[in-house]
């Protein structure tokens, strides 16, 4: 791997290379990983898609692959001092693992800022990994350019919004800011929330679903594709949902962050999704099914998983209709053997206890990562006595991480402003329900109106 500065010699309008410009890395194949048996690294030079990785506006970049994970390093000419760590999200359950740029790379290195990003030795829900993999770009930094960063701030995109948040909390000291987008930050309460949105499922449809214990038997997963064959027909999918499938669409906007504007769209949206690999053939959120893994998400020692008393609702009103007591009478019950660990095991847990800035983005329409992650984040910092270091902005889009360019780099630049002046930006009153069913929740921060959400913005 490298380092090279890219030097250009502007004449007027010709702009010509300097002689002293290193010649575009040649793509290597992976290698074989020295931690993890089984696993191979991509080549840190360049893209997935075989494009190189190369120096933009005179910066200078170093990659590498130390302990089965690679990095990519890279620091402006005109160097601020400070460092942003990106951590990327979850890559399913592959054996090859791979590092890429972060989606504000230009912008960083506009204002001044390096980044840093790992592969992460391993794939699959391993925040642990993350968290150990990322913090150690910081020595790295220092190791291959010969400079310390005065100052480094930790943002991540979905299952890198939870590392993000463990690692502010995990070493307190070493940040200064954080800026988790679309994050799982609520910990296991995601998992809770995939479990909700199945069991309520089978119930409103009559059908009979089971949750075994770990380690599943690879038979189950055809076991379960039959049992979701028998609840899609009458739920319907996307613009066809029926009114069961509405019904059951009101539930999973109760779990998912309360009443909020887009819901419609999103159900649809998201009941039209295909789940990702192996279970391409059902519904999106029917292939996140936490009983496929035992509630283990394939990391924690057992099943992370309860619903033992939750109560469903339909609707923002605290008093139970019949459908209502029908429907928490009939439903699946699964009690955990296990809690997201206090430490980078299984799934680590997120306190809510930061010691630095957050700024946190999410869209209101993701059913992936709901909006009640934020809100969950919210609660267990106030409960710490840091609600006041906690700011949340909604983005009215219904994909997860569906922010612009412009939207990320707002919230950037506002963390960057908290961090250095002490006066906290303005966010979304996400513990609000009253705010949060408001016809214009979300208008605030979002920057293009999305067509497919539904109503625009006020102008």
């Amino acid at each position: 791997m490298r380092s090279v500065a890219s030097l250009v010699l502007v004449v007027g309008i010709l702009a010509v290379p300097s002689p002293a410009s290193a010649d575009p890395p040649v793509c290597g194949p992976p290698v074989v990983s020295t931690t993890q048996p089984g696993y191979t690294v991509a080549d840190p030079d360049c893209d997935v898609n075989g494009t190189p990785f190369t120096p933009v506006g005179g910066s200078s970049v170093w990659t590498g692959i130390v302990d089965g994970a690679a990095y990519r390093l890279e620091r402006p000419a005109a160097w601020n001092g400070e460092l942003v760590l990106y951590a990327h999200g979850f890559r399913g359950s592959g054996t090859s693992v791979f590092v890429d740029s972060p989606s504000l790379r230009a912008h960083y290195l506009s204002r001044g800022f390096a980044w840093a990003a790992s592969s992460y030795q391993t794939n699959g829900y391993d925040v642990g990994q993350g968290v150990r993999d990322s913090y150690t770009l910081i020595q790295r930094f220092k190791e291959r350019t010969g400079q310390s960063a005065r100052a480094v701030y930790m943002t991540g995109a979905s299952m890198g919004g939870h590392v993000a948040a463990v690692a502010i909390e995990e070493h307190p000291s070493a940040f200064v800011g954080a800026m988790p987008v679309c994050g799982v930050l609520g910990d296991g309460e995601l998992f809770d929330y995939f479990l909700d949105a199945n069991v309520t499922a089978a119930a409103l449809t009559g059908t009979a679903i089971t949750f075994p214990k770990a380690p599943v038997d690879p038979s189950f997963l055809e076991v379960y594709r039959q049992q979701v064959a028998q609840e899609v027909p009458l739920l319907g999918t996307g613009a066809g949902l029926t009114a069961l499938g509405r019904q059951w669409g009101d539930y999973v906007e109760q779990r998912s962050g309360g009443t909020r504007p887009g819901f419609d769209a999103a159900i649809a949206y998201w009941s039209a999704l295909p789940a990702i690999p192996p279970l391409t053939s059902v519904p999106f959120l029917f292939g996140v099914y936490p009983g496929l893994s035992g509630g283990t998400a394939n990391i924690a020692k057992g099943n992370i998983t309860s619903n033992r008393l939750t109560l469903y609702q339909s609707d923002d009103n605290p008093w139970l209709s019949r459908d209502e007591l029908r429907l928490n009478r009939d439903v699946l019950r699964v009690d955990r053997t296990d809690r997201p660990s206090r430490d980078l095991s299984g799934v680590p847990r997120v306190d809510g206890r930061p010691r630095v800035p957050v700024l946190s983005m999410h869209t209101i329409g993701d059913l992936f990562v709901p909006l009640s992650m934020e809100q969950e984040y919210a609660r267990r910092a106030a409960l710490q006595g840091r609600g006041k270091l906690f700011v949340s902005r909604a983005v009215r889009a219904l994909g997860h991480c569906e922010f612009t360019g412009p939207e990320l780099a707002r919230g950037f630049d506002d963390l960057v402003s908290w961090v250095r002046t002490g006066h906290r930006p303005a966010g979304d009153a996400i513990l609000d329900r009253r705010a949060v069913a408001a016809a214009d929740f979300g208008c605030r921060f979002t920057m293009t109106d999305r067509p497919s959400f539904g109503a625009a913005c006020p102008a």
